[in-house]
């Protein structure tokens, strides 16, 4: 068959022009505070500290009580992660050895735990009481509406061994990743309060600043969150150049701020090569990795690469509006923090950037767009493997026809499988991890991609930068990605939120038949699935000319613009939506029509494309 057109514009990524901002009255979120003061012993791997915690209800409720995480709890025998990990029928490679949980068998010394030790309220004593990972207080006097309130507290901890995100002496024998690490304010917001249990997936934090004291071992080098207030007290690849730094005693405090943050993670090892590469425009990228031979090239050639990477999401999402970022070694993957993200460094060079780029994304998805990932993972995760697709795409020059390709293999896969369940299920809900993660990560993307199929691609883009531009520092929700959409477009989109994201109803349409009378030639087209979409037909005549035909779904209340711009288009009568078939007529007889080919892009997720294609023998 003669080659058929698939390439999308992506070169529309740049440029674009935001909208007005949307008018987000009556919007609210809390506020955080916290300063933190925090003692590590590097045998023992216990830590210490103190908490002063402000904080701001900005909500129209009053407070009775509030909740803390206690991450930590989860890393003991018999916790909820440890039993949802035993129950679990696909398991968690990174947290089983010989098909058994690791936590099931950490002894004393090995396991996790955080504790609170006192707690006061404004000076006044408060009850509290410790369920595993959530602390449930009891204010001693309520937060009025507008109401601030001081809560500090003692606490001391334990660092497990590395087995999912945090931990000590990681399988590439990093000491300490410290994520999770600290009592942090559950969010509480115009859904209420969520207290999630930890049961080792996603998470939702409250908008801060934070003043963090770190007192531990000093041959230690610590990078992680915030910026260092004492470069010249502590050294270590710090300080200014020509400066020399003299440490007395067995100990240093590193002492970080970081404004508009929900989290804060360090990593700290007696290893670790400090690099740092200052960005024109900022920010200034810092790499700390261990000091082995097999893994310097592979970081020093990481630097260019990730420079390439904060230029193409600064310039196609909006500016990192921080004036740092950190790719710390660490932890037992990947996974993102404020201003950095801890990443496992023993990798060939692809997979190194690879880990990379989609963690530098989430700084944009999540830790500037700040969803609640336990509820809406696909929009954190899946938008994150949306743009970092793009971005390998350009910055590893692979020039893929459809970058995202892999997104719609791994959503097939999970369609096919039969295990699908809505993007609306809880993180923490789902069957199986297989199922968790096509979901976020493939599925999440392909609402993007397949967005940018409905509204174009220009749209698309634009969309993600206005959405940026109105929702930075916030925490968005399904409906924020799909009104600025439609406020960009002027397309009605709540069919599409409410069929991919809210039920497992599937794309498919396919040629029934052709016919021909009075020289002219009836395509019959059909829908089999039960999620609507509108149509492009590409029609290849007996000449090898090519055209397309556009048909509208009526709900949609419009129409993207030409996506082909060198082929003649037409646009046809609308499609309602239960009408089962659609009769495509074509002024040309039937032997002039030698192929036509259903969504020649492979941007709609048709689960059966065996049936979109009429080729004449």
């Amino acid at each position: 068959m003669i080659k058929l057109v698939k390439k999308i514009v992506f070169a529309l990524l740049c440029g674009l022009t935001s909208l007005i901002a949307q008018n987000n009255t009556g919007y609210w979120q809390q506020h955080v505070d916290y300063t933190m003061d925090v003692t590590m012993d590097v045998k023992t791997y216990q830590y210490s500290g103190t908490q002063k915690l402000v904080y701001s209800n900005n909500s129209s409720e009053t407070l009775n009580r509030v909740y803390y995480h206690l991450y930590y709890n989860a890393f003991q025998p018999g916790s909820e992660m440890d039993v949802r990990l035993q129950t679990i029928k696909d398991g968690d490679k990174r947290m089983l050895v010989d098909g058994k949980s690791r936590i099931a068998s950490l002894s004393e010394s090995e396991m996790g735990y955080l504790h609170a030790t006192a707690l006061t309220q404004d000076g006044m004593p408060v009850k509290f009481n410790e369920e595993e990972t959530i602390l449930v207080v009891d204010l001693a006097k309520p937060i009025p509406p507008g109401g601030k309130t001081t809560l500090n507290m003692d606490f001391k901890g334990q660092v497990p061994l590395q087995i999912r995100r945090s931990g000590r002496d990681s399988s590439e024998g990093v000491a300490l990743s410290m994520s999770q690490w600290y009592p942090k304010m559950a969010e509480y917001d115009f859904e209420g309060w969520h207290p999630n249990p930890y049961i080792a997936r996603e998470f939702h934090g409250v908008w801060g600043d934070f003043d963090v004291k770190l007192t531990l071992d000093k041959d230690y080098t610590v990078g992680g969150t915030g910026y260092l207030q004492n470069p010249n007290e502590i050294g270590h690849g710090y300080e200014a150049p020509g400066t020399k730094v003299k440490t007395k005693g067995k100990t240093l405090t590193w002492h970080f701020k970081a404004p508009n943050v929900h989290d804060f993670m360090w990593a700290a090892d007696p290893e670790y090569v400090h690099d740092i590469v200052e960005m024109e425009n900022g920010p200034a990228l810092h790499f700390f990795y261990k000091n082995k031979p097999e893994l310097a090239e592979n970081w020093k050639n990481l630097q260019p690469k990730t420079k390439a990477a904060m230029e193409f999401f600064s310039k196609n999402i909006g500016k990192y509006p921080y004036e740092q970022y950190s790719v710390v070694q660490g932890g037992d993957g990947g996974m993102e923090y404020a201003m950095s993200t801890l990443i496992t460094g023993d990798r060939k060079f692809g997979s190194l950037v690879g880990v990379m780029v989609h963690e530098m994304a989430h700084s944009w998805f999540q830790h500037i767009l700040a969803t609640n990932e336990s509820k809406h993972s696909w929009m954190d995760e899946g938008f994150t493997t949306f743009i970092s697709s793009l971005c390998m795409d350009q910055i590893m020059d692979q020039n893929k026809e459809n970058p995202f390709e892999g997104s719609y293999k791994g959503y097939y896969a999970l369609v096919n499988s039969g295990k699908e369940q809505p993007q609306t299920t809880h993180a923490d809900r789902y069957d199986l991890n297989f199922a968790y993660g096509i979901a976020a990560y493939s599925k999440g993307s392909i609402f993007l991609s397949q967005l940018g199929y409905i509204i174009g691609q220009d749209k698309l883009m634009e969309t993600i930068r206005k959405y940026y531009d109105d929702f930075k520092f916030k925490h968005p929700v399904p409906n924020d990605i799909k009104r600025t959409a439609e406020k960009v477009s002027g397309i009605e989109l709540d069919w599409y939120l409410t069929d991919w994201t809210q039920t497992t109803n599937t794309i498919d349409y396919g040629i029934q038949k052709i016919t021909e009378k009075n020289g002219k030639t009836t395509i019959t087209l059909e829908r089999i699935g039960l999620m609507p979409m509108p149509l492009d037909i590409l029609v290849v005549d007996a000449n090898g000319n090519q055209e397309t035909y556009y048909v509208p779904l009526r709900m949609m209340r419009g129409e993207k613009e030409n996506p082909y711009p060198n082929l003649k288009r037409t646009v046809v009568d609308d499609w309602a939506w239960a009408y089962p078939t659609y009769d495509l007529v074509i002024d040309k007889p039937l032997d002039e029509i030698t192929g036509v080919l259903i969504d020649p892009s492979k941007l709609m997720a048709d689960v059966d494309q065996g049936n979109n294609v009429y080729q004449q023998n």
